[in-house]
């Protein structure tokens, strides 16, 4: 199966959290959770969003950045950002990548993402706008990556529960 990453740095709004957990969960992607966070994991708000998927998950804890970056050394990054110079659809993501997202007040450090301008991507949104939600943009951004891989190992055809489908 292919395998995608979902790293969120320093997330502070436990339903985003658990949101994304349950996108994780449905898609078969791997989440990492960087420190600090703004909220417990046990928090019932986190639990809530993702109630009856928590034990879908492949959750890995970092106590840092540097940490996270240490532990997956050699892992081929990108950098979700509102601050990027380029599409996320321009991008063509390999298997086994890191989308990483940062805190819903302050998004990734500049620093990561000055250093990495091939690989920091954003959303496209009119101007006014600041920014999306942060689960919302890991949707977004899971679903793009899913869509380049054919959807690897998902249910792509539902069954109605009274009636079948003509074919």
């Amino acid at each position: 199966m292919a395998e995608l990453n979902i790293v969120l740095v320093e997330p502070e709004i436990p339903q985003n959290t658990g949101n994304i957990a349950r996108t994780c969960a449905a898609t078969g992607a791997r989440l990492h959770l960087v420190e600090p966070m703004g909220f417990k994991v046990d928090d019932k708000k986190l639990k809530r969003a993702g109630l009856d998927y928590w034990h879908f998950l492949d959750i890995t804890y970092y106590k840092s950045l540097d940490d996270f970056f240490e532990r997956t050394k050699g892992g081929k990054y990108y950098y979700f950002s509102t601050k990027a110079p380029q599409k996320h659809t321009d991008i063509s993501y390999p298997d086994g990548c890191y989308i990483l997202f940062g805190k819903e007040t302050k998004g990734l450090p500049e620093w990561l993402l000055h250093d990495n301008p091939k690989t920091t991507v954003r959303i496209p949104m009119i101007d006014e706008a600041r920014s999306l939600n942060l689960s919302n943009s890991v949707a977004i951004g899971v679903y793009e990556i899913l869509r380049q891989w054919d959807y690897p190992e998902l249910l792509e055809n539902g069954k109605l529960r009274e009636f079948e489908w003509e074919k």
